[in-house]
């Protein structure tokens, strides 16, 4: 059995979250709080927007508007071009030079993901996108990689995914797959400790390799 892969996108395929987080702090700027250093990664990092609006901002009546107006400004501030994560692109290339079957498996709202992937110039290797919001649960519940795992009629077992974020990395694994964790926020200790099997720096990392040349049934 070939491989599949499936990868988050905001702090995976690209280096977004420190335009998220500027959008955040001046949205709980707009709401009277502060937004203490260190509280986006502990709290916003990978989870679904209206979940932490519930929990961080529970004055606020409709919470997906809320998320509909910070994502709209995030694409607003997003540059196009915008550089994917390095070696992202030779490793999809890769994958359809091979057949691999592959993902993207996010709790980005679709437009977000649709801008995401277009400005890093790698929208046409994926026919298959699971948005969380789209779910009957996103991210940390295992449901939108399960879905993906459906979509692209694959088995855990043969699944590969990228994750950078804890939240990203519990759903992963929960789901079954081999769950690497990409470190463009976090350190090994800290994915590991969410259930990453192994981290990389990106997609460039040397550990990288063995694990894509590797038999599918070495990654249960």
């Amino acid at each position: 059995m070939a491989p599949a892969l499936l990868f988050d996108l905001d702090g995976t395929m690209l280096d977004s979250d420190p335009i998220h987080e500027v959008v955040f702090r001046e949205l709980w700027e707009g709401h009277g709080r502060v937004m203490e250093e260190g509280f986006y990664h502990a709290h916003v990092h990978g989870r679904l927007n209206a979940d932490v609006f519930r929990e961080f901002l529970p004055e606020v009546t409709d919470p997906q508007s809320l998320s509909d107006e910070k994502e709209a400004e995030f694409r607003r501030r997003l540059p196009r071009p915008y550089p994917a994560t390095p070696g992202v692109a030779s490793l999809l290339e890769r994958a359809e030079a091979e057949g691999w079957k592959k993902a993207v498996v996010t709790n980005a709202m679709r437009p977000n993901a649709e801008a995401m992937l277009e400005a890093i110039g790698l929208r046409r290797h994926f026919e298959v996108l699971v948005i969380g919001e789209e779910c009957p649960r996103g991210k940390p519940d295992p449901y939108p990689y399960a879905e993906a795992m459906r979509q692209l009629g694959v088995m855990s077992e043969q699944c590969i995914a990228f994750e950078d974020s804890p939240s990203g990395v519990r759903s992963a694994a929960a789901a079954g797959a081999y769950t690497v964790g990409v470190r463009s926020a976090l350190t090994d200790e800290a994915l590991r400790a969410a259930g990453a099997r192994m981290t990389i720096k990106d997609f460039n990392d040397p550990a990288l390799e063995p694990l894509l040349d590797a038999p599918t049934g070495a990654l249960a």
